[in-house]
């Protein structure tokens, strides 16, 4: 694909500089070009001849002059042409893939190492998406239809990375069974109530040990398309208890980051846990996450209309 499109795409919003262009292609999740000046102009030119823009320099009295490039009918409509165009195939190109392709001769320590590598480059990611939309991209938002489509290609990027980490886990759990096979899955069910659904997580063989784990119950909602979890006390461990191990918080911010509601079943042993006590105290105060003595009760309110 061009970076003309994206310009021309740009400009029907709004007229622009050369340098507003730049700034909204290098901050964008999904615009993959590098947006330097080379490109950006050397497209411009290529427009203006084929008068798609028209440019026209605003002369300003405190700041040095600046060129703005508007959108020509024409440009409309190569830009509506070029939309209803077949989409090209997505490029897929994974150097890690090729690499894990010819591990075989690595010992599985090594392997794992490399696996410990790519999990942080993915996680970096993620917190670069993340920092993206707690900042606000850009976004022309003439409609509401455009405000959510531009909303959902932004969560796109997320949740592809948030896919490959769950994939992450799956070969490292492969790597670390003996036989290679016999991968436990995160077990959950789908429940349907008064109209509503959610996922049940109860069984011990489920339980949420590992950030990974709870990477693996968000798949899990996105696979079922359903945002809302009871989550039973036999399917917390130990140290989801124990503040300092930042399991609890890491499901917290996890369930925050992709609006999940969570409601848990714990008994008053467990939930009577000195800072933990404290943080359900504050927990119990909002709409995302509560816990509840009985599971009648997490379920009506997982249920509420918020």
């Amino acid at each position: 694909m061009s970076i003309n499109y994206a310009i021309l795409g740009l400009l029907s919003s709004q007229s622009l500089t050369g340098y507003d262009m730049k700034k909204i292609i290098q901050d964008s999740s999904f615009m993959y070009w590098s947006g330097n000046n080379n490109q950006i102009y050397k497209a411009l030119v290529e427009l203006l001849k084929e008068e798609y823009v028209t440019s026209e320099v605003q002369h300003q009295e405190s700041s040095p002059s600046k060129k703005m490039y508007t959108i020509t009918p024409e440009g409309r409509a190569e830009l509506k042409r070029w939309v209803l165009s077949a989409p090209e195939q997505p490029e897929a190109r994974n150097t890690f893939l090729i690499q894990l392709a010819w591990s075989d001769q690595l010992e599985t320590a090594e392997i794992l190492g490399m696996l410990d590598a790519y999990e942080q480059e993915i996680k970096s990611l993620i917190h670069l998406e993340q920092g993206r939309a707690a900042k606000g991209q850009y976004a022309p938002g003439r409609s509401p239809r455009e405000a959510m489509l531009w909303k959902l290609i932004q969560a796109n990027k997320l949740s592809a990375h948030t896919s490959e980490l769950q994939w992450i886990g799956e070969v490292r759990r492969a790597l670390t069974n003996e036989n290679g096979d016999g991968v436990k899955q995160m077990k959950v069910e789908v429940i349907t109530r008064e109209g509503q659904q959610y996922l049940e997580v109860r069984p011990a063989d489920s339980m949420l040990n590992t950030e990974q784990d709870i990477l693996d119950l968000i798949g899990a909602c996105m696979e079922h398309d359903v945002y809302k979890v009871l989550l039973h006390e036999a399917a917390l461990p130990e140290e989801f208890y124990n503040l300092r191990t930042g399991l609890a918080g890491t499901l917290l911010q996890k369930f925050m980051n992709y609006r999940v509601r969570g409601a848990a079943v714990i008994g008053s042993g467990q939930a009577g846990k000195g800072r933990f006590k404290e943080l359900l105290s504050e927990l119990n105060k909002g709409s995302s996450f509560r816990t509840f003595g009985n599971e009648e009760e997490a379920v009506a309110w997982l249920l509420q209309r918020v």
